[in-house]
């Protein structure tokens, strides 16, 4: 009977909750310690089992000897019980507080997002009502191999938590030998005596096919601590992958505007280029007519226009490196790459933001850190461990015989024991370990802390970012306008010859400066708001974690990896032409868009 209750549970092992098992064992008695087994009656080895049962008070641990005597037939099920069970020392986990404020500082003017107004789950981009970006960005996730990297060390880390939970179990190995012994008609001779001497040359032949099995019992928890540490890692490299996920979109969308608002310095650059050529015809045609305008003056309007035409070439340059950036963020060569022109315009979606408290649920890096926290704490246990004896059971039964097939009782011969081993000197090893594995779990909790802090820091920075970007956006226009409007009257003037050709020049050159600075507060905005929705989590949450018990319950004795790297989704290349109809968000009020 007690075997069969050592069979079962050993089969409930990975899954088994300590009380109700030290429960079964001690079913009537309420005390836990130490048992002593000596020799049985059928002649084994003295098998001795050290096991204890759970942590009482905060004082100590209790411990009472029981003796075989009193009840013979719990012996075996006392020990799987025992070692099924035990104690786990260490720490249990608790997450650690962090600093988080009642609300945001730079919130001032924002609505609160209502449970409707939440960005959508992992389709964030989607706000920005822009094609590009919806043809572009769900292929990060496909083919983008920095995702690919975090994704295959989320599948080693699940392959870690079976290899801690495969410690749980026995070991078995088998083997199969045969030793053919020559012994020659003198091999037996001693001092000049011939025994045996009329035998002749012996030839012998002995098979073996040794069975043993070994099973270290976590009776104090190291083990399972091990399990909770790599469940916990496993955790955390599933927040790491998402947050993969996040960083490289965040990365393909501020590139995709920065390649939208070269496009619109593009479009301005080529305008102005234009328009520096009227002016220049305007200057050489009153040179030509006798007026007073000197060939310096024609020097500095081709200068004025050829200076125009080099920037043109060189933001060219700028925006092949962006279109660049954006094919290798998702996988792809350069060469199957070509984003059509399209000029940044509009103004940024709103944003809905929560009450600081949420954010500790919705960012993932956060998330990954608290998760490295339990890892840490648990290894704490794992350390502590080392105080305490490692015990292990250990058979071995082996077949002998002159025939290949020597697997009978009569042929066999047996074993069974337990091993006890306690360090008693080690130089204070164990203590420093300990200590080395506090001081970690202490840095992961002062790294999850900075990770909130600088978090909030994030959303402070891209809110305050969005408020004054907003606000300069507005003035910088009107500044355009102006100046505008200041080109025309000198241009002019200078055309009635009641203003010199140098204020155009000046006009001129301050209105390309104050348009570039236009096009760039917009593209400010357009990235400050990516860098938010990101700082937020990008509609991300802490469900997208799996638990613990989802990840330990995919155990299998079997690899579930293929031999070779998957490949990426091969896609087409992806040509917006010209005639692609343009989808920037739509056009409001720039204080609108960010209030």
């Amino acid at each position: 009977m007690a075997g069969g209750v050592a069979a079962n549970d050993a089969a409930r092992l990975p899954l088994t909750h300590a009380s109700g098992m030290v429960a079964a064992a001690f079913r009537g008695r309420s005390r836990s310690g130490f048992v002593f087994f000596g020799a049985s009656e059928n002649g084994f080895a003295a098998v001795l089992a050290l096991a204890h049962a759970g942590l009482g008070a905060r004082d100590g641990m209790r411990c009472q000897v029981y003796s075989r005597r009193r009840r013979r037939t719990s012996g075996p099920a006392l020990i799987v019980a025992l070692a099924l069970t035990g104690c786990a020392v260490g720490p249990n986990y608790s997450r650690e507080p962090a600093p988080t404020p009642v609300e945001y500082k730079e919130l001032k003017g924002w609505k609160l997002a209502r449970p409707s107004d939440e960005l959508p789950r992992g389709d964030w981009w989607k706000v920005y009502r822009d094609r590009g970006l919806n043809e572009l960005l769900p292929q990060v996730e496909i083919s983008n191999q920095t995702v690919a990297a975090s994704a295959a060390a989320y599948e080693e880390a699940k392959a870690l938590i079976r290899e801690a939970q495969a410690a749980l179990f026995p070991t078995a190995t088998a083997a199969y030998g045969v030793t053919r012994t020559r012994t020659g008609a003198l091999a037996g001779t001693t001092g000049g005596s011939a025994v045996g001497f009329n035998l002749g040359t012996r030839y012998t032949t002995l098979y073996s096919a040794p069975l043993s099995g070994n099973w270290d019992l976590d009776i104090w928890g190291k083990l399972r601590r091990q399990v909770e540490s790599n469940t916990a890692a496993a955790q955390a490299s599933a927040a790491d992958l998402d947050n993969a996920k996040l960083s490289a979109q965040a990365a393909l969308a501020t590139a995709y505007f920065n390649l939208r608002a070269t496009d619109a310095v593009i479009d301005l650059l080529a305008h102005t280029v234009g328009e520096y050529k009227k002016t220049l015809d305007i200057v050489q045609n009153q040179f030509n007519a006798g007026y007073s305008v000197t060939s310096g003056d024609v020097a500095t309007a081709k200068a004025q226009l050829e200076a125009a035409q080099a920037q043109l070439i060189n933001t060219r340059t700028a925006r092949a490196q962006y279109e660049h950036a954006i094919a290798i963020l998702i996988g792809r060569p350069p060469s199957e790459l070509i984003v059509a022109p399209r000029s940044l315009a509009g103004s940024i979606p709103r944003i809905p933001v929560s009450v600081p408290s949420t954010l500790l649920e919705r960012r993932p890096d956060i998330a990954a850190a608290e998760r490295t926290m339990q890892q840490d704490n648990a290894l704490i246990g794992v350390a502590e461990a080392a105080y305490f004896p490692d015990v292990s059971l250990s058979s071995m039964i082996q077949y002998l015989g002159p025939i290949p097939t020597p697997f009978s009782a009569a042929r066999s011969i047996g074993s069974i024991g337990a091993t006890g081993t306690q360090t008693l000197f080690n130089g204070g090893l164990t203590s420093a370990q300990v200590d080395a594995a506090r001081a970690t779990y202490w840095q992961s909790v002062a790294n999850y802390r900075q990770t909130v802090l600088t978090a909030f820091q994030q959303v402070e920075d891209e809110l305050a970012a969005i408020h004054y970007y907003a606000g300069a956006l507005a003035r910088q226009h009107q500044a355009v306008i102006d100046e505008r409007t200041a080109v025309n009257v000198y241009l002019n003037q200078f055309q009635a010859g009641t203003t010199a050709f140098t204020t155009v020049v000046q006009a001129e050159i301050t209105l390309l400066a104050d348009e570039q600075t236009e096009q760039t507060y917009r593209q400010n905005l357009f990235l400050a708001s990516v860098s938010l929705i990101v700082a937020l989590g990008g509609g991300w949450d802490m469900t997208l974690v799996p638990d613990q018990v989802q990840l330990q319950k995919d155990f299998s004795f079997v690899p579930k990896l293929e031999s070779s790297p998957p490949l990426a989704v091969e896609l087409m290349p992806t040509i917006q032409g010209r005639s692609d109809p343009p989808a920037s968000p739509q056009a409001q009020p720039a204080n609108d868009g960010a209030r």
